[in-house]
């Protein structure tokens, strides 16, 4: 049997056991476990700003990618003094609020972070959060269908960000004012759903069973509960390349990227030259559609 090997770091004056730094986690790309909590450390200003205070949920890969996985909802046992966590209809959910914890995750293989919607203790959403689900395995359309949501959006008078899911996706962001609900943003994303659907009905589909998508990019709007979780800004995904979910500009759209362009390797660089584009948006004024909408009901 492998000997197994352990260190210890200090952050922030937590002692944080790191068991087989060496153990391949892409192995495609070469990225050990040592070198995964370095990339976390980096992205940590970033990754924590959309994860602390709400409710976690992560996905662990104990032999890397592409070995077996599991989803995690209740903390982990045995959890650290210094890990916070919050019960939500059963579960005991991490409170990822700072780097000791994000590296004690890191550690065991945590490879995913999707926190709530939501901050713990609240039944307000934080963010409209559009996501953009392609049915094929590979969808070169999925920024041309983000393109064309941005624009209905911006027609509206609403600016977003797009951000790429890491994985196959595509998610728009709006940051809200603190209030509006999640019946409010379903509400509006069915409006803005069903626009685009019409306009666009070889593109884009608002059918939920995916056997019955055929090749079309499903708009989600249906997303917005309590609980329900999404792909965090920043957190890197588990795909061969070590992909991280990114926010764009709209010009990067527009030169159509892919999602595969940004990943651990790479993303240090971006954030230090382009700095998070989802925090210089402001509360977007969702509130004269909403009493629009509401009349015409």
């Amino acid at each position: 049997m492998r000997k197994q090997v352990k260190g210890t770091l200090i952050i922030e004056g937590q002692e944080i056991i790191v068991t087989n730094p060496d153990k391949p986690l892409w192995p495609e790309v070469g990225i050990t476990k040592a070198m995964y909590l370095q990339k976390l450390a980096a992205l940590s200003p970033f990754l924590l700003h959309y994860c602390r205070g709400r409710l976690l949920t992560t996905i662990r890969y104990p032999h890397g990618v592409p070995g077996e996985f599991f989803y995690q909802k209740n903390a982990p046992e045995p959890t650290p003094p210094f890990v916070k966590t919050a019960q939500h209809e059963n579960i005991n959910y991490v409170l990822l609020n700072g780097l000791p914890e994000l590296l004690w995750l890191g550690n065991l293989a945590a490879l995913e972070f999707h926190p709530s919607l939501h901050l713990a203790g609240s039944t307000l959403p934080c963010e409209w959060m559009i996501d953009l689900d392609p049915t094929l395995p590979e969808e070169p359309r999925i920024m041309e269908a983000a393109s064309i949501v941005g624009h209905v959006l911006s027609s509206l008078g609403i600016s977003c960000v797009p951000k790429t899911s890491g994985a196959t996706g595509v998610q728009i962001i709006v940051p809200i004012s603190e209030g509006i609900t999640f019946d409010q943003l379903r509400t509006l994303g069915q409006f803005v759903a069903q626009y685009v659907t019409e306009k666009h009905p070889k593109l884009f589909t608002i059918e939920r069973l995916k056997k019955n998508r055929g090749d079309k990019i499903y708009f989600d709007y249906l997303q917005h509960y309590s609980g329900r979780t999404l792909a965090a800004p920043y957190t890197p995904r588990a795909r061969p390349l070590a992909t991280v979910s990114t926010p764009l500009t709209w010009d990067e759209v527009s030169q159509n990227v892919s999602p595969t362009d940004f990943h651990l390797l790479n993303i240090e660089n971006r954030l230090r030259e382009k700095g998070d584009l989802l925090a210089l948006l402001p509360p977007q004024p969702l509130e004269p559609i909403l009493r629009h909408l509401s009349a015409k009901l």
